[in-house]
Order: structure tokens, then sequence, then C-alpha cells
């Protein structure tokens, strides 16, 4: 059982340096995501201003076409002064609201402008990062599957040696490790659970260092103890 967590906790190891993430690829990615996150707020923010310079240039056109109809009426039935002064009223509220529209749309058309900028200059930020973030992407696939590689063995040690071992006893020490972070047989040191450093009993340790199946359990922390300083 000692060899079978020896081997365990080495795989334990791969494991964690295969989840610990480089620190140039965790930083690319965070700013892939800073980049993606901004382009798509920059996006939204756009849409909402595009949408309001196309409504405000429909109702600038509608407008114009108004002065144009009104002037066109002007021309051809305006035939005395009340009427042209009529209509000549009319025209001028008219321009005047044309004018403030497109004094409005001044403001609207400079963001319009500074968002597609600040789009465009994202989406190359982007493109920029992207050759650098797929090499350290590679680069961190080859490592883990080195480091995969290098736990094979010890699977497979591991496998042929919990072959040879009791099913309910693998099992039992298996529960015990996920319980215990990982620790699921522990050592006696000068007479105590190296686990949870209680003092065990004389028979508890005379029984344990003969190493037969099933293991002692410590009657603290319930891990199955070994006795290795027999000399």
């Amino acid at each position: 059982m000692h060899h079978v967590q020896e081997l365990d906790l080495n795989l334990d190891r791969l494991r964690d340096e295969e989840s610990n993430i480089p620190d140039e690829l965790r930083a690319a990615r965070a700013e892939q995501e800073r980049l993606n996150n901004e382009l798509e707020d920059t996006e939204i923010t756009l849409e909402g201003v595009d949408k309001r310079v196309r409504q405000q240039e429909l109702d600038l056109a509608g407008t114009r076409e108004q002065i144009a109809r009104a002037e066109e009426e002007q021309e051809k039935n305006a035939f005395d002064a009340r009427a042209q002064s009529q209509y000549g009223s009319r025209i001028q509220m008219l321009s005047e609201r044309a004018d403030e529209m497109e004094e409005d749309l001044v403001p609207l058309r400079e963001r319009q402008r500074e968002l597609n900028e600040r789009a465009a200059d994202l989406r190359t930020q982007h493109r920029a990062l992207r050759p650098n973030l797929n090499t350290l992407e590679e680069q961190d696939d080859a490592r883990v599957q080195d480091l995969r590689a290098q736990g094979e063995a010890d699977r497979q040690e591991r496998a042929r040696l919990a072959g040879e071992l009791d099913t309910r006893t693998v099992r039992e020490y298996d529960m015990i490790r996920r319980a215990k972070k990982g620790l699921g047989v522990v050592e006696i040191k000068a007479g105590r659970c190296s686990g949870c450093n209680v003092m065990l009993p004389v028979n508890v340790q005379q029984k344990a260092a003969l190493g037969k199946l099933p293991p002692v359990k410590c009657p603290s922390c319930g891990r199955f103890l070994i006795r290795l300083d027999l000399a």
C-alpha cells in the first residue's frame, strides 16, 4: 500500500503541474479576454450610436422633404402677401428644425467615428496577439502531453500493484485518501501517527509492524498505518 501511495502522490504532483498554467500563457489569455470584452462593449455602444445617427438622418431627410414641398407649394399657391408670409413662416420653422438636427448630428457622427476607430484598433490588437497566443497554447499542450506521458508508467505500475491487493482494501484506501488530503497511508514515527501526531497504543504499533492485510488503522484519524523503521 505504501508503494501505491507513493505512485499516487507522484501522479497528484503531475496533475497539479498540469493545471499550473504558465504565467506568460495566463497573461496572454487574460489579454485576449480583455480585448474581447472591450471590443464587445465598444460594438454594442457603436450599434446604439449608429441607430441614433440613422434615425436622426431619416428625420433630417424628412424635414428637408417637408421644406422642399412647402417651397413648391409656396411657388404654386402663394398669390398674396398673407399666403407668402404663412408659407415663409412654415419654411423658416422647418429650416430651423433642420439646422438643429444637423447640429445634433455633429457630436453623434464624431462619437460614431471614435467608436469605429476604437473597434478597428481593438481588432488589430486581437489579430496581433493571436500568433503569440497560438504558440503559447501549442507549447502548453506539449507540456501537458509530456506530463501525462511521464505519469503513464506510474499509472500502469499502480494498476498492477492495486490488482494484487484486496479490492476492498484498495477501495477503502482510496476513500481515506480523498478524505484526508491525499494521504491514506502514514508511517508510525516515534510511536506516533505521522498523519495526526497522536500517540499510538503499543499493541497498535506492534500489529502495524507485522505489515499484514488488511492494514491497521490509526484509532484517531483512520488512516492506514505502516512501520518502516523496523531496524
